[in-house]
């Protein structure tokens, strides 16, 4: 494993000279991990996202791995001769990097060339396979390896090694990506990972698991195990389609789904924003096509909400090749930093895959015990969710009875949204419904609650209906509706949910105001 000082100053930046956020980011970078700044490297290149192979070759690869070699960071004897695609041919003998980290402004995508489409040997020989459209960072591993065929992909030696040996690890270059739809969202990501890796990753996990092939549904079945094994409060949804607009959605602190082409669902509420350090990815074919757009795709998006980490594909990467989140999060789990978990997990080099996130992260360097500890110095936002990991390690320890006290303890000195709803459902599973009710007894005095948290606030009025206590599940929801900036879509689901619950209070009047204004917004829709 890489550690925190010696990786650092084995860590190398590749900043695009005619990108003035580019310098920037890798300078704030290099000075909030304690990196040298002398392992900065700058490059004139082109500006565009994509670009062709002759591009990349001539202003990307032979410049870098040029500067790369006359440095020290590449062991190697240059040659003469240039292969078939430009390339200079080198005897390589290793590497001296941690990482090497591509800042914003380093183009992204490198197009098919069909002049240079042939045949590899020992792969497929089909026409999904028989390509050498690529990811930039995915061509970099391969700077000391020397030159190999770009068509196809290259099998990861690092793959599923937990403990790789020393002359594997110099054989890869192990390359991240500092981006984002803006320069402010790439300075968030860094600091969210440091704040993160101090005081523990806190927060929920959410993973979705149910999407079109069953091999990626293991995965993330297996994915939300093993949060729950590491006592993240965790949602698993296993229907079709992604978490709706009004899921529950509270502090995400990781994330794992699929399948759709744009960001959807609760990230597109105004002003979502992830827990610090927090972990997301989605599954899809173009999910990192663009990283400059907080709409389009899905890395760009969750990165402007302030996730810390994702990985994605640029192009069509086809399932086996691409990120297993099964193996990440386990990796991220035992302890690994970001970059090793995302080596671990991925089959293939030379083909459509980024990792976007500082490398050095460790978001499970401090265990629960240690945050528990030290609870008195992470932010009060935080401490309910540290509050609901200790509990859910008392639970499968078997000491429910101790869970609920501290639940108990913890609402009678710091109520919180998060905790009360756990404390229902504790008490709900004992048959206690009335008590359920009680302990949410201060929801419908909320009028204001972060967007964050209006899913978990419409979750309260469940528990408040089974313990007769409707007229306060209404209340919940007339404070809903009188939210601001709620998109429609939103809105219309909370007024058929409203609706319900104006019944059940036996509010007729508000149960028809709401069916007129239901009945409007559709109408709206269908204009």
């Amino acid at each position: 494993m890489v550690s925190g000082a010696d990786g650092a100053a084995r860590v190398v930046l590749v900043t695009n000279r005619a990108d003035p956020d580019s310098k920037r980011i890798a300078e704030y970078y290099a000075l909030r991990r304690g990196v040298p700044v002398e392992n900065i490297i700058s490059l004139e290149m082109p500006t565009q996202q994509t670009i062709t192979w002759r591009e990349f070759v001539l202003t990307v690869w032979q410049p870098l791995q040029d500067e790369l070699v006359n440095r020290g960071w590449i062991d190697s004897v240059a040659m003469s001769l240039h292969d078939e695609y430009g390339r200079r041919k080198m005897a390589f003998s290793g590497h001296k990097m941690s990482y090497l980290i591509v800042c914003r402004g380093v183009p992204l995508r490198i197009k098919n060339e069909p002049s240079f489409v042939s045949k590899v040997k020992g792969m497929p020989d089909s026409p999904q396979m028989r390509t050498n459209r690529s990811a930039v960072d995915s061509e970099l591993t391969l700077l000391a390896v020397g030159n190999y065929n770009i068509n196809s992909f290259v099998p990861n030696p690092l793959y599923r090694m937990e403990s790789p040996q020393q002359l594997i690890l110099e054989s890869v270059v192990r390359v991240s990506r500092l981006d984002g739809p803006s320069a402010k969202d790439v300075f968030g990501m860094i600091d969210g990972a440091l704040e993160a890796e101090k005081n523990g990753l806190i927060g929920r996990a959410y993973v979705d698991t149910k999407g079109p092939y069953p091999q990626g549904e293991r995965w993330l079945k297996f994915t939300a195990k093993e949060m729950e094994k590491q006592h993240f409060p965790t949602t698993q949804r296993d229907e079709k389609g992604t978490f709706s607009i009004g899921a529950r959605f509270d502090a995400p602190a990781i994330y794992a789904g699929w399948y759709t082409t744009n960001v959807n669902g609760p990230f597109t509420l105004p002003g979502f924003r992830f827990a610090p350090g927090a972990v997301a990815m989605h599954i899809h074919s173009y999910s990192a096509h663009t990283l400059h757009s907080d709409d389009l795709a899905w890395c760009g998006p969750l990165l402007a909400r302030g996730a810390a980490a994702t990985v994605g594909a640029v192009y069509e990467p086809y399932l086996n090749f691409m990120h297993h989140p099964d193996l990440l999060f386990k990796g991220l789990a035992q302890g690994m930093t970001l970059g090793e978990a995302a080596y671990y997990s991925l089959p293939s080099l030379s083909w459509q895959n980024v990792l976007v996130g500082d490398p050095l992260y460790r978001p499970f360097q401090r265990s629960l015990t240690e945050q528990w500890i030290r609870r008195d110095e992470i932010s009060p936002r935080l401490i309910p969710y540290l509050v609901l990991r200790e509990m859910k390690r008392l639970q499968s320890a078997g000491l429910s009875d101790d869970a609920l006290a501290l639940a108990r303890r913890e609402q009678k000195e710091r109520p919180s949204l998060p905790v009360g709803v756990a404390l229902a459902e504790m008490l709900t599973e004992r048959g206690d419904t009335v008590g359920a009710a009680r302990a949410l007894g201060f929801a419908h005095y909320l009028k204001k609650v972060d967007v964050n948290s209006w899913g978990l606030l419409a979750a309260t009025v469940p528990f408040l209906i089974a313990g007769d206590s409707a007229k306060e599940g209404l209340e919940v929801y007339r404070n809903l509706l009188a939210l601001k900036l709620v998109p429609k879509a939103l809105r219309k689901q909370w007024l058929k949910e409203g609706i319900k619950v104006a019944h059940a209070a036996d509010d007729m009047r508000q149960a028809i105001d709401w069916e007129n204004e239901k009945t409007r917004l559709v109408a709206e829709v269908k204009k």
